[in-house]
């Protein structure tokens, strides 16, 4: 991926060698986006809750980041250039729709963190809180998509990334409040379907920011977009389910399955068009 001479953005909040502290609280919508976005570990929803719950801490502790390079500074800085180019991207389309972007942060945290939707572990995954408009994500999760889903590739990373901001223009548009506000009239099962449609939403305007960059700023090398829907195929519900638990369970999916993942992000990438990935349209 050709990233190094695209623009960095200026809202990325680096709090790397910081420990996030504090008293861990876990509820509401916390609890939803641990089930929503934690299948992306292939972990068990509640194994991970579990884990955030056994290593709350009651007092905060800050630690200074020791002074010097870090051996993940180029990643923080290639996650930063795909930021900005997601900034430069959804600005131009909105401004083309006559509207204006509100641009998101994304903080960079080791172990744990903070937001406003409860706490932020590692184990989570990056994820994006709607009620703070940030995207968080542990740089390490970058090694797990080469090591663990077998996605090597700095444009695997972009797609992620990408993934996320698309939660966002998903707040801006309306369509997270649309679901929160059906959570408590619907059984589990039929809010899941919600939440798959949601997700690869995020994958198909992944996709359409790729097509745009694309465009922009010739972000593309020969494999950056196999590297992709590796990523995507990676991370689908019934190959997570299947490696982590040995069956597939598709009442319980949440993200899609890798079929569905690939398809709505590489649609994204092929029209370039909104209008090609409404929600409703989604399945």
């Amino acid at each position: 991926m050709n990233w190094q001479d695209l623009r960095r953005s200026g809202n990325v909040d680096d709090r790397r060698g910081m420990s996030g502290g504090g008293k861990v609280a876990v509820g509401g919508i916390g609890v939803i986006i641990v089930v929503v976005i934690g299948l992306l570990t292939g972990q068990d929803p509640s194994a991970i809750l579990n884990t955030i719950q056994n290593n709350q801490s009651s007092e905060q502790q800050v630690q200074t980041r020791p002074e010097g390079p870090r051996p993940d500074d180029k990643t923080a800085d290639m996650v930063s250039a795909i930021l900005g180019s997601t900034e430069d991207v959804w600005t131009e389309i909105y401004k083309e729709n006559g509207s204006t972007y509100k641009l998101p942060t994304l903080q960079i945290f080791e172990n744990s963190s903070q937001s406003a939707c409860g706490g932020a572990s590692s184990a989570m995954g990056p994820f994006y809180c709607p009620a703070d408009q940030q995207v968080y994500i542990d740089l390490e999760f970058c090694d797990e998509l080469r090591d663990k889903f077998n996605a090597p590739g700095d444009f695997a990373v972009a797609y992620v990334v990408a993934h996320e901001v698309g939660h966002h223009v998903q707040n801006l548009m309306g369509i997270t409040d649309k679901l929160q506000q059906q959570r408590q009239r619907l059984s589990e099962e039929d809010y899941n379907k919600l939440s798959v449609k949601l997700e690869l939403q995020a994958d198909f305007l992944a996709g359409v920011w790729a097509n745009h960059a694309e465009k922009m700023s010739n972000i593309l090398q020969p494999g950056d977009l196999e590297a992709a829907l590796t990523a995507a195929n990676a991370i689908g519900d019934d190959k997570l389910q299947k490696e982590s638990q040995g069956y597939v369970v598709p009442d319980a999916f949440t993200h899609g399955t890798s079929k569905q993942r690939m398809y709505w992000f590489k649609k994204g990438f092929d029209t370039g068009d909104l209008n090609q990935g409404k929600f409703d349209d989604i399945q």
